[in-house]
């Protein structure tokens, strides 16, 4: 009997041994593999917050999902939406209660790629930092994330298909369900959307003559000429100084007063909208501001931080005015004569003929493909 005993437990471990081969275990996430845009070098990712495609995934349910604030009325994408860039259309963006906010939505286009963000913080140098000051500031609030954490974590804890995704995204949590972990993948799936596949971008990377007009190519001249200095700031793969990558540094930060106004003889600009200066409180940064990327620049009007110039004609007279002047009302001022004003914003000569050329240059940074890519759009 006892013979027949050893016999049959020797056969059962045989067999549990047979079954426990035959069992796949999960495969390991694969390595992320960035498709980039010819000439574009891999972006910058922070050692703490690796890139994956499970994390990416959620990202981008979160990016759209209007739980994420606290009334559950706005979304990170109501904000920035693909078909504009990733931009709103607004002259100043709306918070979740209703309430102006002071600037404007930038494009978050290439944002992988910058070395500072918002239009004039100084210390916020990842997508990760970023992303807590739509979530919890207070003035202005904006998704008012810190109104009720608790109750918002729940939300995405109790849905019935997050939690697949959270575990995917960060599988060694036991409780993946914080605000560093969902800052982490709405970071990475921003870190996705790189832009590259424009006309301009096709005529340089590939030398194809036709995907430029004739007037966009000697639009394109006088914007890298020393006559309209426009290649100095808008610079580089982003058309902006801000710039990093995973080979290079991210240099001294870049904030820079272009003359839109100058309300008394120290150069201020209107309250609330000091750039800079509301930073370091030193009067000569006042009205500095990060260099914006021009990358789809025709599809994110209004333009400027505060969207006080409506058209690409306009930003081009403005530059050729070296800044503007505001003849009467509470903003009336010389912007082109702001003390804070940088040395490459100055007056110069251009025909009409010439202004339409460079608009055209400017309409061909839109990356028609960009703003109709499945993988950036609502899961």
């Amino acid at each position: 009997m006892r013979a027949m005993s050893g016999a049959f437990g020797m056969c059962r471990l045989a067999a549990l041994l047979l079954v426990a081969a035959c069992v796949e275990e999960p495969a390991p996430e694969q390595p992320w593999v960035w498709e980039l845009p010819a000439g574009f070098p891999e972006p910058h990712v922070p050692a703490d917050n690796p890139m994956s495609a499970a994390k990416v995934e959620l990202g981008r349910h979160l990016f759209y999902d209007q739980r994420l604030s606290h009334n559950q009325t706005m979304a990170c994408a109501s904000c920035h939406e693909q078909a504009k860039a990733f931009t709103d259309g607004q002259a100043k963006g709306e918070g979740s209660t209703g309430h102006a906010l002071p600037r404007g939505a930038m494009s978050l286009a290439n944002v992988a790629y910058l070395s500072i963000y918002t239009w004039a913080n100084p210390k916020l140098a990842d997508l990760e930092a970023q992303a807590l000051v739509p979530l919890f500031a207070d003035f202005p609030l904006e998704l008012g994330t810190q109104q009720d954490t608790p109750t918002i974590l729940r939300r995405f804890a109790d849905d019935p298909d997050y939690p697949a995704l959270f575990a995917a995204a960060f599988p060694e949590d036991d409780d993946p369900f914080t605000i560093e972990r969902i800052v982490q993948a709405i970071s990475s799936f921003e870190r996705t959307m790189i832009s590259g596949d424009t006309p301009y971008d096709r005529y340089v990377q590939t030398g194809d003559e036709a995907a430029m007009s004739p007037a966009a190519r000697r639009g394109m001249a006088l914007f890298f000429s020393e006559r309209a200095e426009c290649y100095h700031c808008h610079a580089g793969p982003n058309f902006s100084t801000s710039f990093r990558s995973a080979t290079t540094g991210a240099g001294p930060p870049d904030f820079q007063n272009n003359g839109l106004y100058s309300l008394d003889a120290a150069g201020a600009y209107p309250t609330g909208n000091g750039g800079l200066y509301e930073f370091t409180g030193d009067p000569r940064d006042q009205g500095k501001f990060r260099v914006p990327t021009l990358r789809n620049i025709a599809l994110t009007a209004p333009y400027m931080h505060d969207g006080s110039i409506t058209t690409l004609d306009e930003v081009v007279e403005h530059y050729a005015a070296g800044g503007r002047l505001i003849a009467e009302g509470p903003l009336a001022g010389d912007g082109r004569a702001n003390p804070n004003k940088s040395t490459l914003v100055r007056p110069f000569e251009i025909t009409p003929e010439e202004q339409a050329d460079m608009v055209a240059f400017l309409e061909s940074l839109t990356d028609e493909t960009f703003v109709t890519d499945e993988r950036f759009a609502p899961p």
